[in-house]
C-alpha cells in the first residue's frame, strides 16, 4: 500500500510541478464554464433600429417610444428614403430599419389598415429573425394599444419583413465564412505550433540554426509550406461555398483574397506564439485545441451573435483575429462591401498580424539562442 501511495504522490508531483498543466487541469475547466454560461445566448441586445418615415407622425411617434423603452433595441436615425438603409447596414452602423408608409397615421385612420416595412441584415440570419421578432412585438403591441382605444373597430399594422442579401434565409450564408476562418487558423496555428515544437523536443531545430542561414529566414522557411496550404484550402473552401452550398461572392474577389492572405498570417503568428511557450507537443495542441480552437468557436461570432454578450466577453472577442476575419467576408462575400466599409476591421486585423509575427519571431530567436 505504501508503494501506491508513493506512485500516487509522484503523480501528483508531476502535474503540479508543470504550470502549464497545471493551468490546463485546473484553470481551463472554469473559462470554458464562464463561456458556455455566458457567449451561448440567442438574445441580441441593443440592436439598432432606423426609421424611415415623417418624425412628426403620431403612431411613428409611438413605435419610437417603445422602442426606446425596449431592452433589447436601440433607436438609430430618422432616415429619408429606404434606399439609405442598405450603406447603413454595410457599414455596420444598424441592424434593421422600421419604414412607414407616406401619410401613415392619417392612412390608419381613415382606411383601417397601413403597411410597414422591416428591412433587416439577411446576412447573418439567426440574429436577423431575432431582431424582426423583436420589433413585430412592438409593432403588435402599438398595434393592440391603438385598437383599444377606437370605438368603431380595430386598426392593422401589416408589417411586411424584406431581408436584405439573404432573402431566402440561407443558414449557410452565415456558417461558411465562420467555417472558412476556423479551418485556416487550424491549418495555420496548429500546424505550425505542432511542427516547431516536434523539432525543438527532438533537437533538430537547433542543429539546423546552427547553419550559416539566418535563424529568421529559417523560420520563415518553415511557415511558408503552410502558408501555401492555407491558400489552397482557402481556394478549396471558396470552390465549394459559391458551387456547392451557393453561397454568391458579390463583393471584390481580390479584396476577399487580401483578407484571407492577413488572416493567415495572423494565425500564423499566434502558431508561433504557441511554439514559443510550449515545450512538448501535447502541450501546444492542449493550447491551440482549448486556448485558440474553444474562444474562435464561442467568441468570434461563427455560432453566437457577440451583441448578446456581456460586456467583458465582447472586449475580449475583440482580440480574437477570426471574429475581424468572420465580418469581412460576410461584408464582401454577402452584402457585396467594398474596401471603405471594411477599413476598420482590416486595418485591426492587419495590426494584429504585424504584432504577432513581430512578437512570435523576436520571442522564437531569443529562447534558442
Amino acid at each position: 500500500m505504501k508503494e501506491v501511495t508513493a506512485f500516487i504522490k509522484k503523480e501528483f508531483m508531476h502535474i503540479f510541478r508543470d504550470r502549464r498543466t497545471t493551468l490546463i487541469v485546473l484553470v481551463m475547466p472554469v473559462v470554458q464554464i464562464i463561456l458556455f454560461g455566458f457567449a451561448i445566448s440567442t438574445e441580441v441586445h441593443d440592436a439598432k433600429v432606423d426609421i424611415v418615415g415623417d418624425p412628426g407622425d403620431p403612431s411613428v411617434q409611438q413605435v419610437v417610444r417603445s422602442i426606446r423603452h425596449n431592452r433589447y433595441l436601440e433607436l438609430g436615425e430618422f432616415l429619408n428614403s429606404p434606399s439609405e438603409v442598405n450603406g447603413r447596414i454595410r457599414k455596420g452602423q444598424t441592424m434593421a430599419a422600421i419604414c412607414f408608409e407616406d401619410r401613415f397615421d392619417v392612412k390608419l385612420a381613415k382606411e383601417g389598415t397601413a403597411s410597414i416595412t422591416i428591412i433587416s441584415d439577411g446576412a447573418d440570419p439567426n440574429s436577423a429573425q431575432i431582431v424582426t421578432s423583436y420589433i413585430k412585438g412592438v409593432i403588435a403591441s402599438e398595434q393592440f394599444t391603438v385598437s383599444s382605444s377606437m370605438t368603431g373597430g380595430s386598426q392593422a399594422m401589416r408589417p411586411n419583413v424584406q431581408l436584405m442579401y439573404n432573402p431566402a434565409m440561407n443558414s449557410s450564408y452565415n456558417f461558411v465564412p465562420g467555417v472558412m476562418g476556423l479551418i485556416l487558423m487550424l491549418i495555420c496555428s496548429m500546424m505550425t505550433s505542432v511542427s516547431i515544437v516536434r523539432e525543438k523536443e527532438m533537437g533538430t531545430l537547433e542543429l539546423v540554426l546552427v547553419s550559416p542561414v539566418k535563424p529568421f529566414w529559417i523560420i520563415l522557411s518553415k511557415l511558408t509550406p503552410y502558408l501555401v496550404l492555407s491558400v489552397v484550402n482557402f481556394i478549396s473552401i471558396l470552390l465549394l461555398a459559391v458551387y456547392v452550398m451557393d453561397v454568391p461572392v458579390n463583393g471584390s474577389l481580390a479584396l476577399l483574397s487580401l483578407v484571407a492572405l492577413i488572416f493567415v498570417g495572423s494565425s500564423l503568428g499566434l502558431g508561433l506564439l504557441v511554439s514559443v511557450i510550449s515545450s512538448t507537443q501535447q502541450t501546444a495542441m492542449l493550447l491551440c485545441g482549448m486556448g485558440l480552437t474553444m474562444p474562435t468557436m464561442m467568441l468570434s461570432g461563427l455560432i453566437f451573435p457577440c451583441e448578446s454578450m456581456p460586456v467583458a466577453l465582447q472586449l475580449f472577442s475583440d482580440i480574437i483575429p477570426a471574429k475581424w476575419f468572420i465580418i469581412m467576408v460576410k461584408k464582401i462575400m454577402i452584402q457585396g462591401a467594398g474596401l471603405t466599409s471594411i477599413i476598420k476591421e482590416l486595418g485591426i486585423l492587419s495590426g494584429m498580424m504585424v504584432f504577432l509575427l513581430w512578437f512570435s519571431i523576436k520571442k522564437f530567436k531569443t529562447r534558442l539562442s
